[in-house]
């Protein structure tokens, strides 16, 4: 193992910017240290709090932390421009990866030292960090009549936002479900809510451990609490900005993704009921893509541009659209509940089909790699409701929340919609709106943290991780509509108990922090 000396050196009141931290700080198993310290541009973090300019870039530096992200000194699209969509379906088995891109992840067969596992525990710490020295910069600009209180306000709930949202994502990829004891007290990861910008606090970091899953989820509430307060609304933001900058809505929509995977329905509904009449879905299934940056549906996305996107090896564009490295699985495709006139499966909008495989076509630009990545969707906040509404006994409100996103893809909603009679016990439905949100996201990311939360589940339970697809281009003949698809597999089920069902903690984080060392995950 090779020493690396930090980049950065402390005298008096002024410290580096720092934009790249996660939580080994000092030493590396690599040649290249992912995790060293650089400052950015060597402008002092005084300096880059200094001028109302200066503060509004610094905080637009946490969206491209959060787009690009760091791989090998590329960028890779961790932890919300491409990365996480990518990780997130190739986890589940309604994808196919047919190269090696994502192999690993696919099959299962990762270790603590694998890069994308390394790269999206660092990067998702380099954006939390970000959003922690944005959190301290700007109550300093402040207190010094740089900025107004409604500027900070504003930049607050936005660091909020990205702080809590990140710590989510890490908590679905290494550890265990919320309901996996009781009282959610098993381990989580490490809740970073200070900047790691002083020797003292690298030192802290260096020795912090994983905070509970219960409170974990509590200081994430807490954030996006705060967030919905402090941040602007989606018509402050007005056009684009509405959806590709935090939102107080955004907030509230992450809300009912947490509290959803914290089985608590009522917080579910209670949350979701806020968007009512701000968001309405599109006519089409395919708008949301086609005009990504512009439509009533969409509620937070990360934007991408000719000139800034996380390129050939990472942009969903290039990886799901030109280069075809990951393709629509026949498990789902051959799903009796995915009707074969369905507008989701529609030739040339949101499906193409090359030598009989299906491609998807959300991600439409393969050119410029200008498609936003689609973060959360009202469609989620009215499935998460609707599942919400089945586990409560609430079953008209269910249904009629799961006929909201199905109809709209329907060729006869009259005659194909679901009605009351359609599900005879509250497993039944709960399952149809399970498999409503396969359909759904298909190729968005979501199967993951759904197969996540599910364990243990009372109704629609899913044991370990399902068995896939081989790793290949599936034949066209596997994708003849029909039947349930039955075979041939090729990736073996990950049980649910295996230590292969979470991701280990990176080995260069055991490496350097002695408390994490002790906690890693069980048989890594």
């Amino acid at each position: 193992m090779k020493k690396r000396i930090l980049n950065m050196k402390f005298s008096g009141a002024v410290k580096p910017l720092l934009l790249v931290l996660g939580l080994s700080v000092f030493y590396s198993c690599h040649e290249e240290n992912v995790l060293e310290l650089e400052p950015f541009n060597q402008i002092s973090e005084d300096a880059a709090f200094s001028t109302a300019d200066l503060v509004e870039l610094s905080v637009t530096g946490m969206y491209n932390a959060a787009q690009i992200g760091v791989y090998t000194g590329a960028g890779r699209g961790y932890p919300f421009g491409a990365a996480f969509v990518q990780q997130g379906d190739n986890r589940g088995e309604d994808v196919v990866n047919v190269a090696t891109f994502y192999q690993l992840t696919y099959t299962g067969t990762y270790d603590p030292t694998t890069a994308n596992n390394v790269y999206y525990w660092s990067d998702t710490y380099r954006l939390i960090n970000r959003a922690n020295i944005v959190l301290e910069g700007v109550q300093t600009a402040l207190d010094n009549g740089i900025i107004t209180q409604e500027q900070a306000d504003d930049y607050e709930g936005q660091a909020k936002f990205f702080r809590a949202a990140a710590h989510l994502e890490l908590l679905f990829h290494f550890a265990k479900p919320y309901n996996d004891t009781p009282d959610a007290s098993h381990l989580g990861v490490p809740y970073r809510d200070y900047p790691i910008n002083t020797a003292e606090s690298i030192a802290t970091a260096l020795e912090q451990g994983r905070n509970t899953v219960a409170d974990c989820y509590a200081r994430i509430l807490a954030d996006f609490d705060d967030a919905e307060s402090l941040l602007l609304s989606k018509a402050e933001r007005g056009g684009t900005d509405g959806i590709i900058r935090a939102t107080s809505e955004a907030a509230i929509a992450f809300k009912t993704r947490a509290y959803l995977h914290m089985r608590n329905w009522p917080m579910v509904i209670q949350e979701g009921t806020k968007l009512n009449g701000t968001y309405t879905l599109t006519a089409s299934p395919n708008e949301p893509f086609a005009n990504g940056y512009a439509n009533t549906e969409s509620i937070f996305s990360i934007e991408n541009t000719a000139l800034n996107n996380p390129g050939v090896n990472a942009a969903l564009a290039s990886q799901y659209n030109r280069r075809g490295l990951v393709v629509i699985s026949p498990i789902i495709w051959r799903n009796p509940s995915w009707l074969e006139d369905d507008l989701r499966r529609g030739e040339g909008t949101l499906v193409t089909t090359r030598s009989g495989v299906k491609y998807t076509n959300k991600y439409k630009d393969a050119t410029n790699y200008t498609d936003p990545a689609p973060v959360i969707r009202y469609a989620e906040v009215l499935l998460n409701m609707a599942e919400a509404y089945a586990r409560t006994n609430a079953a008209g409100s269910a249904l009629t929340n799961l006929n909201l996103v199905r109809n709209r893809s329907l060729a006869a909603p009259a005659t194909q919609a679901y009605v009351s009679t359609s599900f005879a016990t509250p497993a039944a439905l709960v399952n149809a709106i399970i498999t409503e949100r396969r359909i759904e996201f298909v190729m968005e990311g979501r199967r993951w943290p759904d197969i996540h939360r599910l364990q243990l589940d009372d109704l629609a339970p899913v044991s370990g991780v399902p068995q896939k697809v081989a790793n290949g281009t599936p034949t066209a003949e596997s994708y003849t509509l029909g039947t349930a698809y039955s075979g041939p597999y090729g990736v073996d089920a990950i049980p649910y108990s295996a230590t292969a069902f979470l991701w280990p903690i990176p080995q260069q984080e055991i490496n350097n922090n002695p408390t994490l060392a002790a906690q890693q995950n069980p048989g890594w």
